[in-house]
């Protein structure tokens, strides 16, 4: 019998994206709302990506008695002192979405050069287990912030953001290169390991030759 484990999180592209990269555990994953959690809603008022990726964790575990990962993440921009950070799904303010953030995020760096523009993108991965254990792990990606949008793949700020290794965003890449080499990714191959010391998990051996 697979392990369950729940998602903490409502965001479908960030959901298939866990599931894609964890794919090769032993866990039956299942969204918030394949587990039955549709009204729970989780108040991220933490002041760093750990706090607030702890917190939901915590909250769906408590609720679910399985185990429980959320994710927090967003782009900091050196410029910027790191804003937006944790901020970043609502950086725009009441009604934000992706092209308002977006739009704010290029107002904000009108007047900056390119050699200027340097930023990352930043996944924390929490885990909570019903015993008590607990685990967080982050991942982080280098890159630029472009002038325009430009791809139409991915989300969030994913069409601003430019990989030099490739010179092409992440939403130009698409998935696949993006699931290898994104600050969830790095993340999640952290968050493996841990999980192979805690819960014993165990890869297909084919993972390793993909």
């Amino acid at each position: 019998m697979k392990n369950k484990l729940v998602i903490a999180s409502k965001n479908k592209h960030k959901i298939e994206e866990i599931k894609d990269i964890l794919s090769a555990f032993n866990f039956n994953i299942l969204s918030m709302d394949e587990a039955g959690l549709t009204n729970l809603d989780v108040v991220e008022d933490g002041e760093t990506f750990e706090e607030n990726s702890m917190k939901k964790a915590d909250a769906v575990m408590m609720v679910t008695n399985c185990i429980a990962l959320a994710d927090d993440s967003g782009l900091e921009v050196d410029i910027l002192d790191n804003q937006p950070g944790v901020y970043s799904a609502r950086f725009s303010g009441e009604g934000a979405n992706d092209q308002k953030n977006n739009e704010k995020l290029l107002e904000r760096l009108q007047e900056v050069p390119m050699d200027k523009r340097q930023g990352r993108f930043v996944s924390v991965i929490s885990l909570a287990f019903p015993d008590g254990r607990k685990v967080s792990v982050r991942g982080e990606c280098s890159g630029m912030i472009g002038f325009e949008p430009k791809g139409d793949h991915g989300f969030g700020y994913d069409p601003l953001f430019i990989v030099p290794e490739y010179g092409k965003t992440f939403a130009e890449l698409g998935e696949e290169i993006k699931n290898k080499i994104s600050h969830r990714a790095k993340a999640l191959e952290k968050l493996q390991e841990e999980l192979k010391q805690i819960v014993g998990g165990k890869l297909r051996e084919d993972r390793n030759h993909q």
